[in-house]
């Protein structure tokens, strides 16, 4: 009915796609009010946003909060009400957000104050709040920030790549005497895991591989509250590894991809897929594993869980609750993660306790798994005395799968981690998969950032004079542009170098050129 502000623009597909992904697709008697998310892969080319800082923030950024630059995601408030003065006898209606931001709890709650109150006072409120919003400072990673609202101010701050894996956020900020007092979030996009992984508490270890090796998921609920939650818990489980694949925490039929995904004449795709229409489960039939799971409750006890079942057992309509696949874990199952939850179920822990406790053991095994990967790359680096002032950066050298595993003999994941399995075999399935593929890239990048920032330290502490006694003019010239490019790469891409070194590049460069003949000076000022 209405985009706010006016001058978004959005493609026609996309505004078809945003229509379907704002309902729920299949029948649900409940009445009331939902929240849920999903994600949308943005058609029509690259658009330039208006963020210039886009780079800056996701330097700054953990990988996993990065600003996408290919898919929007949205969220949905949903309301569906008994009226007799509408033609179906009900009042429906979804107020969504989109952004490129992936702060799930932060739009969550910005959406429970906007949306009772749209749906209520209609356009003039979305107006006034979008006025608000457009106040707001930009997310600096690392900071925290007030945002003001509808007469409410909410506080979050913003994680940064440099915290800490696995620490908390800072409980209390100071409250700057903000009256009324702020609603404070303590985590901007962390959910609750416990809440979210119920039926499956027994096969985290499972799902985390999965994940971890960009294996194809359906997830089938009973909502798109359920399937977008879960999806989203999901990709949150390899952190701080970033998962690299698709996913889409609420996918409908009408969807534009539902072709690619439902095609029987290839492999599914590295994606995690949430669906809650049971149409897909004879479309979906030929994928790997297929985690079916029933409305999330939370009860004082240990919740009903689901078990892993054979593919074959897949029946239309009327599937049971369960993992359906034939996948075999390559670690052993850790035992101490369930009578740790298990005793906090007992002992009535609040929810966000145990799921604080499932995040660290994820984050564990995870660092286990990738700590001897980043031990071998940094042997991939070149020696610093091997980088010299006048010749190019030594190159870093290939990564060579069988040396990495010839590396874990000592170093392997033994070293931090108690669980027994087949941990080659994972590192060799993981090398096949889109996440090991994006772990390298970003690694590579930095590493070779790294390098070109030790470089033009080393020129700085080099000798220019001496080195162009000897020098021909061409020499001379060529050196000239050579740095001019260096200065020029190492700004445009923020290289980790001191500000005081590429001033002394800079000057060095003017000392060169006015070494030089006259004529060939002016050429080079000109240049």
């Amino acid at each position: 009915q209405l985009v706010y502000p006016y001058d978004f623009r959005l493609t026609e597909k996309e505004k078809t796609s945003i229509c379907y992904l704002s309902f729920p697709d299949s029948y649900s008697g409940g009445l009331g009010d939902t929240q849920f998310s999903f994600r949308l892969r943005q058609s029509g080319g690259q658009r330039t946003t208006h963020y210039e800082d886009d780079g800056e923030y996701n330097r700054e950024a953990p990988l996993t909060l990065q600003r996408e630059s290919a898919h929007y995601f949205g969220y949905v408030y949903f309301r569906q009400v008994k009226d007799s003065s509408m033609k179906r006898g009900y009042f429906q209606k979804s107020l969504v957000l989109v952004s490129r931001l992936p702060y799930v709890n932060l739009f969550q709650s910005l959406l429970q104050l906007i949306a009772p109150e749209y749906f209520d006072k209609l356009e003039p409120c979305l107006e006034a709040v979008c006025n608000e919003i457009d106040q707001w400072p930009p997310p600096v990673p690392g900071q925290t920030l007030n945002l003001p609202v509808m007469g409410v101010v909410i506080q979050v701050r913003i994680p940064s790549r440099v915290d800490k894996p696995g620490s908390s956020p800072v409980k209390q900020f100071n409250q700057e005497n903000l009256l009324p007092a702020p609603l404070v979030l303590p985590s901007i996009h962390e959910l609750d895991l416990f809440r979210c992984f119920q039926p499956v508490l027994i096969h985290v270890q499972m799902l985390w591989e999965l994940m971890l090796l960009g294996e194809p998921i359906v997830v089938m609920a009973p909502s798109p509250t359920v399937s977008s939650e879960m999806v989203l818990a999901l990709t949150s489980c390899l952190a701080p590894l970033r998962y690299c694949c698709d996913y889409r925490p609420y996918f409908t039929i009408h969807d534009s991809e539902f072709k690619e995904y439902t095609t029987r004449t290839q492999a599914p795709p590295n994606i995690v897929v949430g669906v809650t229409n049971p149409f897909f489960i004879k479309t979906l039939q030929h994928w790997p594993h297929i985690l079916r799971v029933g409305e999330l409750r939370m009860s004082g006890d240990l919740p009903k869980q689901v078990k892993v079942k054979k593919l074959a057992k897949l029946k239309t309509l009327d599937t049971k609750p369960g993992i359906y696949t034939s996948y075999k874990t390559f670690l052993h199952k850790d035992k101490t993660l369930i009578k740790r939850v298990l005793k906090g179920i007992q002992r009535k822990r609040p929810s966000e306790v145990q799921s604080a406790l499932l995040r660290r053991h994820l984050l564990e095994l995870t660092q286990s798994f990738i700590i001897p990967l980043e031990h071998y790359i940094a042997s991939l680096m070149p020696l610093q005395r091997a980088i010299t002032p006048w010749k190019n950066p030594p190159q870093i050298r290939p990564f060579r799968q069988e040396d990495f595993m010839k590396t874990l003999e000592h170093a392997g994941p033994q070293l931090t981690c108690v669980l027994k399995g087949d941990w080659l075999g994972l590192y060799r399935r993981f090398f096949k998969s889109p996440n090991f593929d994006g772990w390298y890239r970003q690694r590579h990048k930095e590493m070779t950032q790294k390098l070109e920032a030790l470089h033009l330290e080393a020129i700085c502490e080099a000798n220019i004079v001496a080195w162009m006694k000897d020098k021909s003019e061409v020499e001379i010239v060529d050196l000239v542009l050579k740095l001019r490019e260096k200065l020029v790469r190492a700004r445009c891409q923020h290289l980790p170098v001191k500000e005081e070194t590429l001033q002394r590049v800079g000057l060095y460069i003017e000392t060169i050129i006015g070494s030089l003949p006259e004529d060939l000076q002016a050429v080079l000022h000109h240049h």
